[in-house]
């Protein structure tokens, strides 16, 4: 969960470009934007490059850098597109066994981007939405039972969640059932001075497979230029030398990454 542009689908993407390089088949539904921008984003991951300076690289110089992704990346890619607020679970049903019989595609894990804009299958729009989102909700971790692959997704934080510099389930937007039947549940947080200092906070508001209270609160260094995430630098980093990987932060915030160390 996170408020609008704090990086949803950037987390998502960096997710599945990790996948893909440990070797696992990722298979990423969008409902929210293109199937070439997501690709796009993705690739932007995996080069290390801007993600704008995709579009200028020479042919000859994106079919190496490609070569090169192939060398390092066992793992496979399938984005699929769907109108927004179209699909279902039964539609994503049937993409699963569609790229297994005709790309001999099994994926490993699903992002589905995002799950406020599904549709259900057992019910109708009109309904209320927070029994409507609860159903969808359901219907995902169905499939994902179904299917024994793990399913991640996304959800917009309501208005008090907006400027909120530490929401909690409460602050889920359209649906309490939403957080009810998911496993995991993380929100990203962004504030003037996180974002100044290139670091996103995730924040575990419920975790049935874990201590919730290892790691409750972490930072982790985002680059939004390509589309990636980072391991931020501890606090004895920040108290010497900037790492030559990392940007020079504002040492003004040191105290207030102490309480966020990872």
């Amino acid at each position: 969960m996170a408020s609008t542009g704090v990086g949803k689908s950037l987390i998502m993407c960096d997710m599945a470009a990790n996948h893909m390089i440990d070797g696992k088949n990722v298979l990423y539904i969008t409902m929210e934007m293109a199937e070439e921008e997501i690709s796009e984003r993705i690739d932007a991951n995996l080069m290390d490059i801007p993600i704008d300076q995709i579009n200028q690289l020479p042919h000859d110089m994106f079919s190496r850098k490609v070569m090169d992704l192939k060398k390092k990346t066992a793992g496979g890619l399938v984005v699929k597109e769907y109108p927004t607020g179209s699909p279902h679970s039964g539609h994503f049903r049937a993409l699963i066994k569609e790229v297994e019989l005709k790309k001999e595609f099994i994926p490993d894990v699903i992002f589905i981007d995002y799950l406020n804009i599904c549709s259900s299958s057992r019910m109708k729009r009109g309904s209320n939405s927070y029994d409507y989102i609860k159903s969808i909700a359901e219907e995902i971790r169905g499939l994902s039972m179904e299917f024994e692959i793990p399913i991640w997704s996304a959800t917009q934080s309501n208005r008090d969640g907006y400027n909120n510099s530490d929401p909690d389930l409460a602050n889920t937007s359209e649906s309490f059932g939403l957080p009810a039947t998911a496993d995991l549940f993380l929100v990203a947080i962004s504030t003037p001075e996180l974002e100044n200092n290139r670091l996103i906070q995730l924040k575990q508001l419920k975790n049935r497979h874990g201590d919730m209270n290892k790691h409750n609160k972490f930072v982790i260094g985002i680059d939004r230029a390509k589309m990636k995430l980072f391991d931020a630098p501890s606090v004895e980093e920040f108290e010497t030398e900037a790492l030559d990987d990392v940007p020079v932060f504002d040492r003004g915030n040191i105290t207030h990454l102490e309480d966020w160390k990872i």
